[in-house]
């Protein structure tokens, strides 16, 4: 898939959306944002996922979607309705989606649609790669209802590409501006024993993967969107604490954790890790910018 094509993109706001959209511009395509408010622009369709309604006019003649919108994981506490919210924001959306792409005439070639290495759990030291089993717990639920709901547009001939993607280290916003404030003020250290596997990738590097993945006709179904090197939470940390120059002494214990955020969101978020390999990406010839984690934090940082 050439450029000058047309693309759809939700969740075009937020951190990884602004920047895709930016970078598919500067390749050539025609982007079409998908806003849940009035539209305003000639760039924007609406739609409201809530509603199940979506703007299919509006999407005639595209050649792909990219699909990333879906509420924050990370904000605030797992209540019963922020559960309910998580789930629902991601698998009514893709289906809405999935289902207006399979009616259009003619058909996109492609769906890129949001998933997240969540969808294996918690699973020690154990690298997994695309063909690994599905986990338990409350993430991992989410992300298998999530990549079911995108089967209409596979069941009429759309490629589906899954992207599972890890954390996600950017410059500005996302996961490290929330890591980094207790480092510079000297109170940085691991989370628990530090031997949870975070599988983490830049902006920049999943960026360019999600526009690989439009591109290429071979990839399809699951793909790992992480970096080639996930770490152990206790060497990120004390990778961190050496870029940012400051002292990495402090570990929080897991009951403070519990109580800080609740049981469910530590034990998946912050105590669980998963050590993903992305051999889909690789097999396919994707090339990372940045591949091991302290390069990766300086120029980040």
């Amino acid at each position: 898939m050439a450029g000058h094509g047309k693309i759809a993109v939700t969740g075009a706001s937020g951190l990884v959306g602004s920047e895709l959209v930016s970078m598919l511009r500067r390749d050539g395509f025609e982007v079409l944002r998908l806003v849940r408010r009035p539209v305003n622009a000639e760039d924007e369709v609406h739609w409201d996922p809530d509603a199940g309604t979506i703007d299919a006019e509006g999407l005639r003649g595209i050649m792909g979607a990219v699909h990333l919108a879906g509420d924050n994981v990370a904000s605030g506490r797992w209540t019963k309705a922020k559960k309910a919210k998580i789930r629902d924001s991601r698998v009514r959306g893709t289906a809405v989606l999935a289902g207006a792409l399979a009616e259009l005439s003619p058909k996109p070639q492609t769906l890129v649609s949001a998933s997240a290495v969540g969808y294996y759990g918690a699973c020690g030291e154990e690298a997994l790669d695309e063909s690994a089993a599905q986990g338990t717990g409350f993430l991992a639920s989410v992300c298998g209802e999530w990549e079911a709901a995108a089967a209409r547009a596979q069941n009429v001939g759309i490629r589906v590409v899954h992207a599972r993607i890890g954390i996600v280290l950017a410059s500005r916003g996302g996961a490290l501006t929330k890591m980094k404030m207790p480092f510079l003020l000297g109170m940085g250290g691991r989370i628990g024993d530090g031997r949870q596997y975070m599988s983490w990738i830049t902006l920049e590097d999943l960026v360019s993967a999600l526009v690989f993945a439009l591109q290429t006709e071979g990839l399809e179904g699951p793909v790992n969107f992480v970096s080639p090197t996930p770490v152990t939470n206790a060497d990120f940390t004390s990778t961190l604490g050496r870029v940012l120059q400051r002292p990495t002494v402090f570990a929080v214990p897991k009951f403070a954790l519990r109580l800080g955020v609740g049981s469910d969101m530590a034990n998946e978020m912050l105590l669980g890790g998963s050590r993903v390999i992305p051999a889909s990406l690789h097999a396919h010839g994707f090339v990372w910018e940045h591949t091991t984690l302290e390069p990766a934090l300086r120029s980040l940082l």
